[in-house]
């Protein structure tokens, strides 16, 4: 396991989730629900922000590794399924949506080991829809997080509407990968 720059920043993003949660699950008096929220939208936040820094870093730093290529996606999965699990918990997302999407992450990405593992990762690399779908969720869940107005807009209106969007691209683009790699699936050995 290579020690770099771009690999800390993805273990430190792991070492947000249990802080995430932990958020929540302090008691009142010590913290109002309004900071809590806060707080969780902050560390979800810096997460989201790591996410595209180390891939940036490991680009431009040239220490893109193999063990980092593997665990920056887990990191990513990890953070938004804990997110979505508790935004299910505090009853801001549909258990239905959060299936959706965590559901999806988890096809795609043994649809993807599969595929890596037959020599054709290159037909589900990560498309320009996906990475539309990952800025609508992200900022989805930043607000949906947050819970509390932004300027007079309500956060919550707007998250669900990005969550919602996040989950319609979710599956589009289930279906686009899933369409990459048909020729693959279908094949007769």
């Amino acid at each position: 396991m290579p020690l770099n720059l771009p690999n800390l920043l993805t273990w430190l993003r792991i070492l947000m989730i249990p802080l995430l949660v932990a958020v929540y699950y302090l008691p009142h008096d010590w913290i109002a629900n309004h900071q809590k929220n806060l707080v969780a939208a902050a560390i979800f936040s810096i997460a989201a922000i790591t996410d595209w820094l180390d891939g940036y870093l490991a680009r431009v730093l040239n220490q893109i590794s193999r063990f980092g290529a593997f665990l920056d996606p887990v990191a990513d999965k990890l953070m938004v399924a804990t997110a979505l699990i508790l935004l299910v918990w505090l009853g801001r997302v549909e258990g239905f949506i959060a299936a959706i999407i965590i559901g999806r992450e988890i096809a795609i990405s043994a649809l993807r080991e599969w595929m890596a593992q037959i020599g054709r990762s290159r037909n589900v690399a990560v498309s320009f829809l996906g990475k539309v779908k990952t800025l609508s969720q992200m900022f989805a869940i930043v607000l949906l997080l947050y819970h509390d107005e932004v300027l007079n807009f309500n956060s919550q209106a707007i998250g669900n509407f990005l969550i919602y969007v996040a989950a319609i691209l979710t599956l589009w683009s289930m279906v686009y990968y899933l369409r990459m790699a048909l020729p693959e699936l279908t094949r007769e050995e």
